[in-house]
């Protein structure tokens, strides 16, 4: 017993350190594409073809990264996932040197490959770990992980790349204020990759499964489960990376806020921040933990208040916004009953409304509704995919997860639409195209998730 436990505390440590790796990678090149509009004088549309390089690999590598860990196992498809990120990193050096936005493209498209890889093996894996009723949670907790990447790279590209007089400078010397941050990342990478070589982890997949992927091939496409909540994760990361590849520009665009692309960062730092709250709420209220959960309620509270001062340079009015909009967050959770089908439903819901908001409002109002989506984004992915995979043995997940993310190239799709409709028509009509993605997660809670 006192092994299996060691196992499993092993394998959530390493994986929850994955997560923090992927989102900080995924966050860091959505929040770079205000920085390429500047750096190379691009449109929005132009500008969000970095982040459309990055998803794009997701339809390209997902289904064969799935066939390919049951032949190699998780262990060695996250090191191979850990290798190519790295490699993309160092590319962006010279990518900035030169400067080129071929390629920067082409890194971001190596860097993505690599955060592909890492993805497809980390979700099931995580999902497998334990016991199906609790996989939700577990996931919602390596999400959290995450999400605290994902608030961590806007604040570093906030006071790094955007601070001071970076947006006056020309372009080649603007492009060399991206160099190191990705060559720091890039070393970081590297080093836990053969960290992760040296140590054991607990093996999900058997000697017969791994020899055998075949026999998967078409049993998991006639889940509709399956597809339809693929299609749930297609609009869930295409509306989540939509709002955060605009966010930065239309914050900029608001009338009488007067704010800079450094401050426009930080927010977009508050909108991912919110899904780590709102993760952790989740990771709390849909697992199986025993005991009073009120201290771990209130250490989330805490997080909330800290987290959002310091991403605004120790702001504590800003903090004190973002912890009223982390209890109401948690309020509405509770709404859920510990279900994922209920909770995915309410926030689906929730970000809809805020969404469209977002498109009829402006100023203030608009700048804190589209930050608080963040809050209902959170356990979207974690609670879709648990939802997805259900009922599926683990060889069928890691095909299953290939499948799913697959369509994680909403994240490509959506926030090109987004970007075209800005641009023909300004920011605010663009948020009706998440809008819309939210109500179809909404279906999916609601019936799709329980068709078999």
């Amino acid at each position: 017993m006192e092994q299996k436990h060691a196992n499993y505390g092993l394998g959530m440590s390493v994986f929850g350190a994955i997560f923090f790796i992927f989102g900080f990678a995924t966050t860091f090149i959505i929040t770079l594409s205000a920085k390429v509009k500047m750096i190379f004088t691009l449109s929005e549309f132009e500008a969000q073809l970095l982040t459309a390089a990055f998803f794009l690999t997701y339809p390209v590598l997902s289904i064969p990264t799935g066939y390919i860990i049951n032949r190699i196992g998780y262990k060695t498809a996250v090191v191979t996932g850990l290798i190519v990120m790295a490699i993309g990193s160092f590319l962006f050096f010279p990518a900035a040197a030169i400067p080129s936005f071929g390629l920067f493209l082409t890194a971001t498209f190596v860097l993505a490959a690599g955060v592909v890889i890492l993805q497809t093996a980390a979700n099931p894996y995580v999902t497998a770990l334990g016991p199906e009723s609790s996989a939700s949670g577990r996931l919602n907790l390596t999400q959290a992980l995450n999400s605290i990447a994902t608030m961590i790279a806007p604040w570093i590209i906030s006071v790094a790349i955007f601070k001071g007089a970076g947006d006056m400078l020309d372009a080649a010397a603007s492009a060399k204020t991206v160099q190191l941050p990705f060559i720091i990342m890039g070393v970081i990478i590297a080093l836990v990759a053969i960290a992760i070589m040296a140590i054991k982890l607990p093996v999900l997949l058997d000697s017969e499964e791994m020899a055998n992927p075949e026999r998967i091939k078409k049993s998991v496409w006639r889940y509709p489960h399956v597809l339809l909540g693929a299609l749930g994760i297609f609009f869930y990361v295409g509306a989540e990376v939509g709002n955060a590849g605009l966010l930065v520009n239309y914050l900029q665009s608001l009338q009488g806020l007067n704010i800079t692309s450094e401050i426009a960062s930080r927010f977009a730092a508050i909108y991912w921040g919110g899904a780590m709250i709102g993760r952790f709420f989740g990771s709390i209220l849909l697992s199986e933990m025993k005991g009073n959960k009120l201290p771990y309620i209130l250490g989330v509270l805490v997080l909330a208040l800290v987290s959002g001062a310091f991403v605004t340079d120790w702001n504590f009015n800003y903090g004190a916004y973002f912890l009223l909009i982390a209890v109401i967050n948690f309020a509405i959770m509770k709404l859920g009953k510990g279900s994922a089908n209920r909770t995915l439903a309410v926030f689906a819901g929730v970000a809809a409304i805020l969404a469209i908001t977002t498109a009829v409002t402006t100023g203030s109002i608009s700048l804190w509704t589209i930050v608080s989506i963040g809050f209902f984004n959170s356990i979207m992915f974690p609670n879709i995919f648990a939802l997805a995979v259900r009922d599926l043995d683990n060889a069928e997940k890691s095909t299953a997860s290939g499948i799913i993310n697959s369509l994680i190239v909403g994240g490509a799709v959506l926030p090109l639409i987004m970007g075209s409709i800005a641009d023909s028509y300004g920011y605010t009509w663009a948020f009706f195209v998440p809008a819309f993605s939210y109500l179809y997660i909404f279906f999916y809670a609601v019936k799709g998730s329980k068709i078999r």
